[in-house]
């Protein structure tokens, strides 16, 4: 890969690094703004809005993921164990 194509490349992987911040953040405001929805019209609206930008949000992570970008490592089988083992307890205590 020539210099100009790893220029590219970065710049790609900035502005898509950007741009799932962005989605991040929508996506969070757009979460608040349904929760606090006093009319279902609004918050069946807010829903439609909301699940379109997690869409838009999922296909960017795929996209990271796919150039190696976006690394989602396994993982580890004792870290599960003590995940699950804490909401065991957390179901227990209810």
């Amino acid at each position: 890969m020539d210099q100009n194509q790893t220029q590219m490349s970065m710049q790609d992987k900035e502005v898509l690094h950007d741009v799932l911040t962005s989605q991040k953040t929508i996506t969070g405001t757009y979460n608040a703004f349904t929760n606090e929805c006093a009319t279902p019209n609004i918050r069946n609206e807010f829903l439609n809005i909301l699940t379109e930008e997690h869409q838009l949000q999922a296909q960017i992570f795929d996209e990271m993921h796919k150039r190696g970008w976006y690394p989602t490592p396994a993982a580890e089988q004792q870290k599960i164990d003590q995940a699950k083992q804490k909401f065991q307890n957390m179901n227990q205590n209810s």
